[in-house]
């Protein structure tokens, strides 16, 4: 009898490890599962030079969403972000979505500037607006080689 106790409490712990374990990944890996929270858009920009998916998406400085896709549209010549938003956030169609830099050299992150007077973005929309990254390597070589 005290062969199978021991083997059970065993077991237990190993099954108890492993939710553990399941949990710390799922937390620590930032997995969004079921997220009914947030709605989908796009939007097309000419470079996305250094965005990843999940990165940021950011209003005023506050997280909004991240990066849920990134495609290439052969026919405009255009990468294609896939932007999944909070259902709270209302965006107006002369809204304006720019990749930024945080620190000289840190990440890139998608910044939304807010529009006015617009018509409102539906799920699945576009953000017709975007700015591109700015490339820092071609600042530099356009400085040092006098084409500025």
């Amino acid at each position: 009898m005290k062969k199978y106790s021991k083997e059970s409490i065993v077991g237990l712990f190993v099954f108890v490890g492993l939710l553990l374990i399941i949990f710390m990944s799922v937390k620590l890996g930032d997995v969004r599962m079921l997220s009914d929270s947030h709605y989908h858009v796009t939007a097309s920009f000419n470079d996305i030079s250094g965005i990843r998916i999940n990165a940021p998406v950011e209003m005023m400085g506050v997280p909004i969403g991240y990066v849920d896709n990134i495609s290439l549209d052969l026919n405009t010549q255009k990468a294609v972000l896939g932007i999944s938003l909070e259902k709270k956030i209302e965006l107006t169609d002369d809204a304006i979505a720019s990749i930024k830099t945080s620190g000289l050299i840190g990440d890139k992150y998608v910044k939304i500037s807010p529009g006015g007077v617009g018509d409102p973005i539906e799920p699945g929309g576009t953000i017709i607006e975007t700015e591109s990254a700015i490339d820092i390597e071609d600042l530099i070589s356009k400085y040092v080689f006098g084409k500025v």
